[in-house]
This record gives C-alpha cells, structure tokens and sequence, in this order.
C-alpha cells in the first residue's frame, strides 16, 4: 500500500478519471508552481475501479480549481488549511480561458497566435461549449 504523508495545507483532488492527471497536472500549470506534487496514477477504487490521484502542497488560492469542471464535475476536491479537511464542490465553469483551442481555420485566434483561446458554456446538459469569437462547438477532442 502506498503511503503520502500528512499536509498541514493544500489541496487533494481524488476521483480523477485513470490517466487524466497529467493532463490535469498541465492545465492547473502545476509545473509552474514552487510546491510539492504526488500523483498516484491507476490507485484501486471501490467507486471507479480504478482512479488518479492529485496532492499539492500549496495554498488553494494558488490553483485555478474551476478548470476542474470543465473535465469532471464529479472530481473530489479536498481543500486543507491548518490540517483541516473541507470538501469544495465542482460545477462546469461558465468560461475556459487556454485549455481547448479552436480547430476552425478561419477563427481569429487561428490568425492572431496571441488571443486567447475563449470557450464559454452555451449548453450545461450537454456541456457543449463554444467560441467566443466564431462559436465553434467543442467537441470532446483535446486538441493542444
């Protein structure tokens, strides 16, 4: 059984669908942080069978937590200050700023290499978001 100690402050994310931490490492830009990171990668899972694991130590205000939502709203986002354990819930962010890029070529993020790319949420059944600048739907497909 593996074993990750103790933190006294940061933030837990469990619940991750296998194989999606890196790609949640990447868009968090946990890289960029100066804190340490675990990630547990296929951990067993009575609820999911198997599942990813997320552990930074850092303060919460240091990772933007709404990116979570746009990949899992059911992700469990455990927030530890002063080695108290609170539960955050997750809902789809109505806005994602970089994390989807637009594939159509006559979009103007395709010319102008310093937009941003901007996807806002136009269907939260369906989780259908599109570009704020041509409204191209997103269709599931990571594409950076």
């Amino acid at each position: 059984m593996l074993n990750v100690g103790a933190m006294e402050e940061g933030v837990v994310l469990d619940h991750i669908t296998a194989g999606k931490a890196m790609t949640i490492y990447k868009d968090l830009k946990l890289d960029q942080l100066d804190c340490a990171v675990a990630i547990i990668t296929n951990a067993s899972s009575k609820k999911m069978g198997k599942k990813d694991i997320l552990k930074v130590e850092c303060r919460p205000e240091d990772i933007d937590l709404d990116v979570l939502g746009f990949y899992d709203s059911s992700i469990t986002v455990n927030i530890i200050e002063n080695g108290e354990i609170t539960k955050r819930p997750l809902k789809q962010p109505k806005k994602i700023v970089n994390i989807i890029k637009c594939k159509n070529p006559r979009c103007i993020t395709s010319i102008e290499q310093e937009l941003d790319h901007v996807f806002v949420l136009t269907d939260e059944v369906h989780k259908v978001y599109r570009c704020r600048y041509c409204e191209e739907a997103y269709h599931g497909r990571r594409n950076k």
